[in-house]
């Protein structure tokens, strides 16, 4: 399956000032397949090492971190030769054997020549006690669950993937909209772990796609219990609250509706354990739109979502039948799911930020601000045709005229330009971001 990072990864491989890279990411969303695929496609050949339980492993980066011990100690575990330039070295599952990450130190500074990746998931990387991550010494790619556009392509609808790509081509997606929503709520139900999606492409079955992805969400509940340590069962509820949370008018998570009486101090810590983790993610509020967005976040009023809309469903245990049949799932749950599935498409795009605004004592509620750069995005989400509504335009024309702002409403309604706001179809999320975000960049750096 096509991952957009793979495009990235290339530009790692032919970069001058490459250092080792780590790819993370939360479980199972593609990691180890993408990189034996960028191996066996970019390479002569590939040094493949599965960490986990691997004693050999763990007794090589045991001792001295001389590079020349290591690589003759991986060709010999491996059966490969390293050669420089033509060899990825590809280290896998490294939050079993903390030291490893460790050594990517000496791999930059002794070995920059060698092209070494390594991949972990976020629950074991981010609690490598005792060991001291490589800061500055490394570089980062962050692998989401696939996007709509991943989706589709591994669905085989290329031209229809390719036409999100072309604004040219949008009044062609609008004659084709009807087939758009309809892989949409497909995408609603399967979402995009990797597994789920393969499972659907290859059986069709719907019986086997929920198997699997509540079989990932007792991984994570599993990882939880292994690695939360004293907010075990915290995180496990604020995991599991998420549906409900996300199905209130007010989107705002409320910790009294965990368990009565509660504070947001009790439960910082299981929060903030679930978003490094990569199970949550958090938007919060601003008090001012103005960037950097980060001086004005109000960190104790946010929303949570979960890392991916398939997996929303799944936790929710709502019936395939919902989700697969008609337009409710659109609607239902107060939208829950549409503003889900917009910030899952959202989070894949580089460099920017992500808040919401409530306007204090006031109704006006911006679902989404994304800053990328200089650029501030103010985003509303509707899940049906129905777009009337009176917060985008009154925080566009009156409460923030000064910054003149343009508005972007995702909907189930076809493209189309107006003079303060532009309508795009809820398929196109991702790919109108990213080009919008990449385009702007562009005219800073020129």
């Amino acid at each position: 399956m096509k991952r957009t990072l793979y495009n990235q990864l290339v530009r790692w491989k032919d970069s001058e000032r490459r250092k080792p890279l780590m790819v993370y990411g939360a479980r199972q969303v593609g990691k180890t397949y993408l990189l034996k695929e960028f191996g066996s496609r970019e390479f002569d050949n590939m040094v493949y090492i599965n960490c986990y339980l691997n004693n050999a492993i763990k007794e090589l980066f045991s001792t001295d971190k001389d590079i020349d011990r290591l690589l003759l100690g991986l060709s010999a575990i491996s059966g490969e030769e390293i050669t420089p330039g033509r060899t990825l070295v590809f280290l896998d599952e490294v939050q079993d054997v903390p030291q490893v990450v460790a050594s990517l130190k000496y791999f930059c500074e002794d070995a920059p020549h060698l092209h070494v990746a390594v991949a972990g998931s976020l629950l074991g990387v981010m609690n490598m006690e005792g060991y001291p991550f490589p800061t500055g010494k490394v570089d980062i790619l962050h692998l989401f669950p696939m996007t709509f556009t991943e989706f589709l392509d591994a669905l085989g609808e290329n031209q229809k993937e390719q036409l999100l790509y072309d604004r040219a081509g949008y009044p062609i997606v609008n004659d084709l909209l009807d087939d758009y929503i309809s892989l949409l709520r497909q995408y609603y139900f399967v979402g995009g772990m990797p597994e789920a999606v393969d499972a659907f492409i290859s059986t069709k079955s719907i019986q086997t796609v929920r198997s699997i992805q509540q079989n990932i969400i007792s991984a994570y509940e599993a990882d939880i219990a292994k690695h939360a340590g004293k907010d075990t069962q915290k995180a496990r509820a604020i995991f599991q609250a998420v549906p409900s949370q996300l199905a209130r008018e007010n989107k705002k998570f409320v910790f009294g509706a965990i368990r009565s009486g509660s504070r947001a101090a009790e439960y910082e810590n299981a929060i903030q354990w679930l978003v490094e983790a990569g199970l949550v993610y958090k938007v919060c509020r601003l008090t001012k739109v103005a960037i950097p967005f980060s001086f004005y976040q109000e960190r104790e009023a946010f929303k949570l979502f979960l890392l991916d809309v398939g997996l929303l469903g799944a936790l929710a245990q709502i019936p395939p039948s919902v989700m697969l049949i008609g337009d409710t799932i659109f609607s239902d749950f107060k939208g829950a799911f549409t503003e889900n599935y917009v910030l899952t498409q959202l989070k894949p795009i580089h460099d920017i930020s992500i808040s919401y605004y409530t306007k204090t004592n006031s109704t006006l509620e911006i679902d989404f601000l994304v800053q990328g750069g200089s650029m501030i995005l103010p985003i509303e989400v509707k899940a049906e045709e129905n777009v009337k509504s009176k917060s985008l335009q009154q925080f566009i024309n009156v409460e923030y005229s000064s910054l003149n702002l343009h508005g972007y409403r995702f909907s189930m309604r076809g493209y189309k330009e107006q003079d303060w706001v532009t309508n795009i179809p809820l398929p196109a999320v991702y790919p109108f971001v990213k080009q919008l975000v990449e385009s702007s960049a562009a005219e800073v750096s020129i």
